[in-house]
């Protein structure tokens, strides 16, 4: 009998035993089971966002086919619009110059001047957008050649490439002005909000930038 209550209760000891291994293989089971689910999950969702990512990149990929498609028809647009304007064509021949039509060629530059009614004046910001947007900018004057500018100037007068900024009169190029061209008077203080005129036989005048005034746009002139 004891031999058998011995054995009994080992038996017992041991379903026990295999019973907490069985439990705590199942709880195992379990976690794995649930971080193989978050995983799953995991996988889904940025096998979504790769997939969104991938769309993305085809579509950016298609407008930058469209961008360049586009850009490469400006170009030919513009180089068809440069031999118009530069290289315009009589009886069939083409004969190029420096400067596109209504421009005023004097050395290396090309001039035109705004002859604006008072109603198509401008500001200075104006102007200068003005002249931007025809590939040139304000005049600059730096030079002799430049210095005859000012004596063809209207006598309304015309905007030019100086403005006061911080104290200073500075050109548009970044540079100060270093020479004094406000004859027979010295150069006004240089107050913020005021820019540079050049008005014929008087010559500059500093006068408030939101003034509408004609100006004056200038370019580097087609080597021919």
């Amino acid at each position: 009998i004891f031999l058998f209550n011995k054995s009994h209760d080992q038996t017992q000891t041991n379903n026990e035993c295999v019973h907490k291994q069985v439990y705590s293989v199942c709880i195992k089971l379990s976690n794995l089971t649930q971080n193989y689910n978050v995983l799953e999950s995991k996988i889904t969702n940025l096998t979504a966002v790769n997939q969104e990512l991938e769309r993305q990149r085809n579509n950016l990929t298609e407008q930058i086919k469209n961008m360049e498609t586009h850009w490469n028809k400006l170009n030919i647009s513009r180089a068809q619009w440069s031999i118009e304007a530069y290289c315009p064509k009589t009886d069939k021949v083409r004969q190029c110059k420096g400067c596109q039509n209504g421009w005023i060629l004097s050395g290396s530059n090309c001039y035109v001047y705004h002859n604006a009614k008072p109603a198509d004046q401008k500001t200075w910001e104006e102007a200068r957008e003005d002249c931007r947007g025809k590939s040139s900018d304000l005049v600059v004057v730096h030079n002799e050649e430049e210095k005859v500018m000012r004596k063809l100037s209207g006598t309304d007068g015309y905007w030019f490439g100086l403005r006061a900024e911080g104290g200073r009169w500075k050109w548009i190029d970044g540079s100060n002005l270093t020479e004094s061209y406000w004859t027979p008077q010295p150069p006004p203080t240089a107050t913020d909000g005021q820019c540079g005129m050049s008005v014929q036989n008087v010559g500059w005048r500093s006068v408030n930038c939101t003034e509408k005034k004609q100006w004056i746009c200038i370019m580097k002139a087609l080597s021919v």
